[in-house]
C-alpha cells in the first residue's frame, strides 16, 4: 500500500480509503466490522463517514454508520492506528440531525453539537479529519446543473465565520484537522484565504466525486491540489456502480443500490451509456476487470491523495483494495484519455 500525505498535516494516509456509507442501511454491523478488519490488514489506515450515514439519509438511520465504527473501536482498542474522516451537514431541510429539529446548516451551534454527537458515536475524544459535507451556501451540487453556475441568493453562513468555529473545534482538541466536500476551486480557495490572512485552521482536503465519466475536479481542483497541497479524496471511483458494467443494458441487479433506492439518474444519459461502453471496452482490450481499472485510474492521479472505495460484499472490497496491483501503462492511459476526449464529462 502506497502512502501519501494529507494535505500539509505530516500525516499519512493510505492511497485507498475505507468508505462506509451503506453501513446501517445495506450492510450490518458485522458486516463493517468484517470490512475495517480486512482492510487494515491488507495496509489502509483511513476510514472516511460522516453523520448523515448511511445513505439514503433518513432519521431511522442517521448515525448508524459512525456507531458501527465506534463499537470496532471498541473492540478492536486501536483507535490509534486509524485516520479517521468524518463530516457535517451542510445547509439542507433535514431536520432530525440535530436535537431542536433545525434544518441544518454551518452555524456555531450546530457545528458544536455536530462534533459532539459524532464523538460519542464513534467512541472516540478526538476526530483525525472534519469535514463539512456540503457547502453552506447554494451551490450546483451532485450532478444538479453540470458544469454551469447559476447564481442563487440565499441565507448563508460567510465562510470566514464557518472557519472560525472550526478553529475553535480544532482548539479544543476534538478535531485535528479540517476539509471540504463536495466544494468549488472559488470556495476553496476563499477557505485557504481567509485562513491565511486572519491565521485560522487551513483545510487540508477536498472530498469531491471524480471517476472515468466525471474528471470535472481537473477543470480548477486539481491546480490546487499541486499548488496549495489541498488534495482530492475522491468519492464515487466507480460512478455508484455504473463502471463495473453491472448496469449494462439495463440490468437491474437484485440488491444494487439502483435497485433498492432507484437514486442513480445522475449516472443515466445516452451520454453517459456510450462513454461506459467504452471503458468496459477499454477494461476487456487490457484484460482488466472494470471495477479495478476505474478505482486504479482514480487511485493513480497525481493529485489525488487518497481513493475512497465502497463496498457491500467482501468480494467487491477485495476486488476494490486489489485495484492497487493494476500496472498503469502508458497505452492504458492513451486509451482512457481518448475517451474522455470523445465524450468528455457526461456525468458531472
Amino acid at each position: 500500500m502506497e502512502y501519501r500525505e494529507l494535505g500539509r498535516t505530516g500525516l499519512k494516509v493510505s492511497s485507498i480509503c475505507l468508505g462506509t456509507m451503506t453501513w446501517g442501511e445495506q450492510n450490518t454491523e458485522a458486516d463493517g466490522h468484517a470490512q475495517m478488519d480486512y482492510a487494515i490488514d491488507n495496509g489502509i489506515n483511513f476510514f472516511d463517514t460522516s453523520e448523515m450515514y448511511s445513505v439514503p439519509p433518513r432519521p431511522e438511520t442517521q448515525g448508524s454508520t459512525e456507531k458501527i465504527i465506534g463499537s470496532w473501536f471498541k473492540a478492536r482498542k486501536n483507535r490509534d492506528k486509524i485516520i479517521l474522516a468524518t463530516k457535517v451537514a451542510g445547509r439542507s431541510p433535514m431536520n432530525w440531525l440535530r436535537d431542536d429539529k433545525s434544518p441544518t446548516e454551518h452555524s456555531r451551534k450546530q457545528i458544536f453539537e455536530a462534533v459532539d454527537k459524532s464523538l460519542k458515536r464513534l467512541q472516540t475524544d478526538y476526530i483525525d479529519l472534519y469535514q463539512l459535507h456540503w457547502p453552506d451556501r447554494p451551490v450546483s451540487l451532485f450532478g444538479g446543473h453540470g458544469l454551469t453556475y447559476r447564481h442563487v441568493e440565499a441565507p448563508t453562513h460567510p465562510i470566514e465565520e464557518i472557519l472560525a468555529t472550526l478553529a475553535e473545534v480544532v482548539k479544543s482538541g476534538k478535531v485535528r484537522h479540517i476539509g471540504l466536500s463536495n466544494e468549488t476551486p472559488w470556495g476553496t480557495m476563499t477557505f485557504l484565504r481567509h485562513a491565511e490572512a486572519k491565521n485560522l485552521p487551513r483545510v487540508q482536503s477536498i472530498q469531491n466525486a471524480y471517476n472515468l465519466i466525471n474528471r470535472t475536479f481537473e477543470l480548477g481542483g486539481a491546480e490546487i491540489a499541486h499548488r496549495d497541497g489541498v488534495g482530492l479524496l475522491a468519492y464515487s471511483p466507480l460512478a455508484q456502480g455504473y463502471l463495473t458494467g453491472k448496469y449494462q443494458n439495463g440490468a437491474l441487479p437484485q440488491g444494487s443500490r439502483k435497485q433498492l433506492f432507484n437514486r442513480l439518474q445522475r449516472y443515466e444519459s445516452p451520454q453517459a451509456d456510450a462513454a461506459i461502453e467504452r471503458y468496459l471496452a477499454i477494461a476487456k482490450k487490457h484484460g482488466l476487470d472494470p471495477s479495478q481499472l476505474a478505482n486504479q485510474f482514480v487511485t493513480t492521479r497525481s493529485f489525488v491523495t487518497s481513493n475512497i472505495i465502497g463496498a457491500t460484499s467482501m468480494e467487491q472490497l477485495k476486488l476494490a483494495i486489489g485495484s492497487r496491483d493494476v500496472k498503469w501503462t502508458d497505452e492504458l492511459e492513451k486509451d482512457v484519455n481518448e475517451a474522455h476526449a470523445a465524450q468528455p464529462n457526461p456525468c458531472p
